[in-house]
């Protein structure tokens, strides 16, 4: 049992998958407000749990047509008259007859305490099969070529045993492989500089006339059951016939077509069309995913499927175009972006949204592989990624184990040999009276499902209770935004409870159709004579990733320097909220221990890549974006404030930050979430220009040497995607990844005046994080007008 909040809130991360800005709310919108941060939740709906019971009926629902809150264990129950209260709506419902045996010595799962989330695996009719689609770039070099075969090759021994498969390359023009025949290769060409409705793709490749090819068009059940739909309602005990699963000549069961797919992978060369002296490859890249895109909707509609995009350049012809193929242009950078001079951009950005919409409607996923020494156009794509909750993985090669050991990780599997993916997936929220919702921040799309619910603030995909997530990863998590209905003239009584569900339905890779509900309480409070309890209740780590997402949402339609004066004026804000001090006296300011973090993850975030384009490509920009709305709250904290381990010959230790912890006798270790850097100091490295290392009678500095490359490997093994492995030295190139990143506490303009003069200075002009504090201080102090 928790005993002190923090322990609570862990547990409720381990249980739940859930992290809360506030774990205790305001009873009025307006003191919400003054809270500064938002009242939000950060919710991982597949959040792995061993001791997840997966009950195989369909959950019990509210019989309010309005409400369809599901049974939780915060319900009143009458044992005696089988009768359950919502603690939505306050609506008495009854069991259904298969519950007529419950007693409060045998209670179903889903009332239980101690299972708030839980998990139905619906006794329906199973839909398709998993189906995963390649889209294969040819204009790459011979080597790159070879080594894309392999893991190609490799892959499908890791594909799910019941999935369809489909395989389309292009280059110049688009190939579209038949993969019913066995002889030889045969496959659809198509011009890279048109794009296809879905109507003439079908049309051209013959698919649902019964003289033409194989199979027809699929009908797979919708995803959503009836009674999780707005006022719908379900007939009991109905069972809808098993469907068939229909195929065509491009997407067949891998168990039927695996070798001639491997002998057709192994066949695959590099593009034919001739490339002129100063010019680049002519890539189709657009056309292609709209082939892919619209081959999906007409043979499996509302189906889970994923598009797997391997990249190894930006589109150069056709639809989506991004930058011509003339290597005299180069591709966009973040100042030509700023000054709107980017001659293609708006256009793809356009297209590919447009693609990105059209996949969602059907829940099929978009994933991006792009490795290449140049930039690819994931800038002009990223609508594709985030709003179909793809996966991106970027590399410089597709002969690195960066790029072969995440993409062998994509396909990984539990304790059930069950690949760790979900599909078609959506969240409805349900919540208390008192509570509206705001929107939601993550790689989702809004289903548009209005409700009373809805708050009038929008933040996100906002204006719905309801969003689709296409893909979903253990890992995935989505940022929630609430507010507080109730105004301050009318007062709720403080100590009540607020509630809210998430309601989310996915397809299992078995094709099983799931839902997963988690119920959360919390209480209310009066901050006239409650403050000290809602500070209590604070998240700082949950508040910190939180206003990264917004400050990063933000910045999408905003200036940099805008957003970066919105994070300083919040983070003001709460200071003088829930601050201790005397007007006016900077010395006396403190903060309760429970916030006493928060302005180091504030001063981080502005120094970090997602709030600093300078250094980093628009598509490396938009990768670190999109892994930020993607991840769990520990692993953003990491990419937000990185963390430092130090090895000595008295042990390894967690350091800060800092640009003091950088020692010559050191070596450190920092994890950044995109890297792991391993840094030696300068008396350690000229040991290791000596060979001492491989001397006997030193082989502690040789262990020593060895510590943090195992522990660095460690941390490789359990991350998707896997972050670059950089070791460096002092004074080395590669040092920069660390020297950016640490608090410059030593500069060149203070190193002198130290009296510590072991450690590195840092050349740099940024205020060290205790200089920021000092401002901080001296703002949050004065009186508010």
């Amino acid at each position: 049992m928790a005993q002190t909040y923090q322990e609570y809130i862990i547990q409720e991360e381990e249980r739940d998958g859930v992290r809360m800005s506030w774990n205790v709310w305001p009873t009025s919108r307006l003191e919400a407000t003054r809270n500064v941060v938002p009242i939000s939740v950060l919710h991982t709906p597949l959040k792995e749990r061993l001791d997840l019971p997966e009950l195989k009926y369909e959950p019990v629902t509210c019989a309010r047509s309005n409400c369809r809150a599901v049974l939780n264990p915060f319900c009143q129950v009458d044992y005696r008259a089988k009768v359950w209260a919502c603690n939505f709506c306050f609506q008495r419902n009854s069991f259904p007859p298969q519950y007529s045996m419950i007693s409060e010595q045998h209670q179903p799962a889903e009332i239980i305490p101690q299972f708030t989330t839980i998990e139905y695996t619906l006794p329906r009719s199973q839909a398709v099969p998993p189906i995963f689609i390649y889209v294969v770039d040819t204009c790459l070099d011979d080597e790159e070529i070879t080594a894309l075969k392999e893991s190609l090759q490799m892959s499908l021994n890791l594909l799910p045993a019941n999935s369809l498969v489909g395989f389309i390359s292009f280059g110049k023009m688009v190939h579209v492989h038949d993969l019913c025949t066995t002889e030889i290769s045969k496959s659809y060409v198509f011009r890279g500089t048109k794009t296809y409705t879905t109507k003439q793709l079908q049309e051209m490749l013959d698919i649902g006339n019964v003289s033409g090819l194989q199979g027809g068009l699929s009908q797979p059940k919708a995803p959503v059951p009836p009674q999780f739909q707005q006022g719908g309602a379900a007939a009991p005990g109905a069972q809808p016939p098993a469907p068939s699963v229909p195929t065509n000549a491009f997407i067949q069961p891998i168990d039927k077509c695996d070798m001639g797919l491997n002998d057709l992978i192994g066949e695959i060369q590099r593009d034919s069309w001739p490339i002129s002296t100063g010019h680049r490859a002519l890539r189709s890249t657009g056309a292609a995913l709209n082939i892919a895109i619209s081959l999906l909707e007409m043979s499996f509609p509302n189906s889970g499927a994923r598009i797997m995009l391997f990249l190894g350049g930006p589109c150069t012809q056709g639809p989506g175009m991004v930058i011509d193929h003339e290597l005299k242009h180069t591709i966009r950078t973040h100042n030509e972006i700023m000054k709107d001079s980017c001659a293609y951009m708006k256009k793809a950005t356009k297209f590919y949204d447009q693609l990105a919409r059209q996949a969602c409607n059907n829940g099929h996923v978009i994933d991006f592989f792009s490795c290449a020494l140049d930039q690819t156009g994931l800038m002009e794509m990223h609508s594709c990624m985030q709003l179909t909750g793809g996966v991106v993985v970027q590399g410089d090669s597709f002969g690195t184990s960066l790029f072969r050991q995440s993409f062998q990780k994509f396909f990984s599997k539990n304790d059930k040999s069950e690949t760790r993916m979900g599909f078609m997936g959506s969240t409805m929220v349900r919540m208390s009276k008192e509570l509206r919702v705001a929107g939601c921040v993550g790689n989702c799309i809004s289903m548009d499902v209005k409700s009373s619910s809805v708050a009038e603030t929008e933040i996100g995909q906002a204006g719905t209770v309801q969003w689709k997530m296409c893909g979903l990863m253990p890992n995935s998590t989505f940022a929630y935004f609430f507010d507080v209905a109730t105004q301050q003239n009318q007062p709720m009584p403080p100590g009540g409870r607020g509630y809210l569900q998430f309601v989310t339905h996915y397809q299992h890779p078995s094709a099983q159709q799931r839902i997963r509900v988690t119920t959360l309480s919390r209480t209310w409070a009066d901050v006239q004579s409650q403050l000290s309890y809602i500070a209590a209740g604070f998240d700082q780590e949950a508040a910190a990733v939180v206003m990264a997402r917004l400050a990063v949402h933000r910045a999408e339609t905003e200036e940099i320097p805008d957003v970066l004066r919105w994070v300083d004026r919040q983070l003001i804000k709460l200071c003088q909220k829930f601050g201790n001090f005397t007007n006016n006296d900077p010395n006396s300011f403190v903060l309760p221990a429970n916030f006493s973090l928060y302005p180091q993850f504030m001063f981080h975030l502005r120094r970090s890549q997602f709030l600093q384009i300078f250094g980093y490509s628009p598509d490396e920009t938009v990768f670190y974006k999109h892994c930020l709305n993607a991840e769990e709250t520990g692993q953003c904290l990491i990419m937000i404030q990185p963390l430092l381990y130090a090895y000595s010959f008295q042990g390894p230790e967690p350091v800060l930050l800092d640009s003091t912890s950088i020692q010559p006798d050191r070596i450190l270790l920092m994890d950044t979430f995109f890297q792991v850097v391993i840094y030696q100091g300068e008396t350690i490295y000229r040991w290791k220009q000596a060979g001492y290392q491989n001397q006997p009678e030193y082989e502690n500095l040789r262990q020593l040497m060895q510590a943090p490359i195992d522990d660095g490997h460690e941390i490789l093994k359990s991350r998707f995607p896997l972050p670059r492995f950089v070791e460096t030295e002092h004074e080395g190139s590669q040092a920069r990844f660390l020297l950016c990143r640490v608090n410059p506490s030593q500069t060149h303009n203070n190193y002198l005046m130290s009296s510590e003069n072991a450690s590195m200075p840092i050349l740099t002009d940024d205020v060290s994080f205790q200089i920021f504090f000092d401002h901080l201080k001296k703002l949050a102090v004065v009186p508010a007008s």
